[in-house]
């Protein structure tokens, strides 16, 4: 666990997120005057495109939104505990369930305003930061990936198992890559988030998946416990 990785990326993504947040409730200029330029530029084309915005209300609002992410992860969680792997199916449980508390949390204590249009191309409930259908995708897409299968580390290595093909790895990677980015870009386009809203879902997201894997007694040989 001292070299893990993961852990890392999650403390860095805490102390990240920290800063963001006392930037953003302070209203440091930069930041602020940054989400302007870029709420302003994306809203104007998204006007100017319906087709475009949407393609992209559909992949916001149904695609990738969080009750869409968290239906993969229930279904997750049945299959784990289906095939006796209550360890990790109460992990990614608990993770979703954090990952919206302290979403709203979030959103209740700094009560961000969203941006307001004169021509509005979509809505959104709630205060803006931070972002939930950034944070809910990435906690999503990374407890999924953590969950594939995957080979030990030499000397001890073995193919991974013949019901998961070679390629599926990396097609994996790149479809959470794109969700995950493709959600936050989608809601800061679609004009119901600044970009500092969706920066701080990332990695808060990235937070939680680190915790939630935190001591994780899991063989990286095998997609379930040995028996």
């Amino acid at each position: 666990m001292r070299n893990n990785p993961l852990r890392w990326a999650g403390i860095l993504a805490a102390l990240l997120v920290s800063v963001l947040t006392a930037l953003v409730v302070a209203g440091w200029r930069p930041v602020l005057s940054g989400d302007v330029r870029v709420a302003r530029d994306l809203h104007a084309h998204a006007v100017a495109h319906p087709g475009v915005t949407h393609v992209m209300r559909v992949l916001s609002d149904w695609v990738w939104d969080p009750w869409t992410m968290r239906t993969l992860a229930a279904v997750a969680c049945v299959l784990l505990w289906w095939r006796g792997d209550r360890e990790r199916a109460l992990r990614v449980a608990l993770a979703v369930v954090v990952a919206t508390v302290v979403q709203q949390g979030l959103k209740a204590l700094v009560g961000r305003e969203r941006p307001v249009w004169p021509d509005p191309v979509d809505s959104a409930d709630y205060a803006a930061y931070p972002s939930g259908h950034a944070m809910t995708a990435t906690v999503v897409c990374g407890l999924l990936l953590w969950l594939l299968p995957r080979p030990l580390s030499p000397p001890l290595t073995r193919p991974l198992p013949r019901t998961l093909p070679a390629w599926a790895p990396a097609v994996a990677w790149a479809v959470a890559a794109v969700s995950v980015l493709g959600v936050g870009f989608t809601r800061v386009y679609l004009g119901v988030h600044w970009l500092s809203d969706v920066v701080a879902g990332w990695l808060l997201g990235v937070a939680v998946v680190a915790l939630a894997t935190l001591g994780s007694g899991r063989r990286r040989g095998s997609a379930v416990p040995d028996r």
